[in-house]
């Protein structure tokens, strides 16, 4: 039976399935928060688990390899746009995307612990907010802004500064009781992608319409990532969980 992939629709996440389809993988298209549900119920046996998630899924799946997304200094698609600065934040709304779970995360761990200062409540896009969050391509789209809110911060940037470390904010994992043979198989793929993937786009030659991207515009947001955890990446995991923990407190 064909491995059953998530696939994370963003930009950043394109090289890893570069050759997964040729290697007859099967995928489930899904946003980050989506990924972690598959991988909860079953449906699928491998993808991109965002960080915070990992942590709980432990016990039914393992890293593979060192492969993640991290950004190194700006994230360039984790965004809060907010009506005021971010340390005037206190007794806010904040409105969040449904997509996201680890940037969510990095979002309050920055408020009340770097910032120290707690909003009122964190919900819908729908409802009325004095900020709110987006990631991904929803972000890409509106990079330069968003109307009526003229504060932007992307929240890789401000770990960054913070910490002075990059942001881990996913690692590929897969079910434990998948075959030794597919394990190697999913690892080799995704070495494939960030060598002949990652190299697919910064050869692209046409705009991105959708994301409202010229090709230099891709070239640069993608150099904006590592994809394979290092030391600096383990440190920035380690101090991440710091900071959960602290919070939980």
């Amino acid at each position: 039976m064909a491995l059953r992939i998530g696939r994370v629709p963003y930009l950043h996440a394109e090289p890893f399935y570069f050759d997964m389809a040729r290697r007859g993988m099967a995928f489930d298209e899904l946003v980050p928060s989506a990924v972690t549900i598959a991988a909860a119920n079953g449906a699928i046996d491998a993808g991109p688990v965002p960080l915070v998630d990992c942590f709980r899924l432990a016990d039914r799946f393992e890293p593979v390899a060192g492969f993640c997304v991290a950004s190194v200094q700006r994230a360039g698609s984790s965004f809060l746009y907010s009506t005021r600065p971010i340390s005037a934040l206190a007794g806010a709304h904040i409105g969040v995307t449904d997509e996201a779970t680890t940037a969510l995360r990095l979002l309050q761990v920055l408020l009340h612990l770097k910032y120290q200062v707690h909003p009122a409540a964190y919900g819908s896009l729908q409802a009325a907010h004095d900020a709110f969050l987006l990631i991904g391509n929803q972000a890409l789209r509106q990079r330069r802004g968003a109307s009526g809110f003229p504060y932007t911060y992307d929240l890789g940037a401000e770990w960054h500064t913070w910490t002075g470390l990059p942001f881990v904010f996913a690692r590929w994992m897969v079910r434990k009781e998948v075959a030794a043979k597919d394990k190697a198989l999913l690892e080799e793929t995704l070495y494939v992608g960030l060598e002949d993937g990652v190299e697919a786009l910064y050869q692209v030659a046409e705009p991105r319409e959708d994301l409202l991207m010229l090709p230099r515009d891709i070239v640069t947001y993608i150099q904006g990532f590592r994809y394979y955890i290092g030391k600096s990446e383990q440190q920035a995991i380690d101090q991440f969980q710091r900071y959960l923990q602290q919070l939980a407190c």
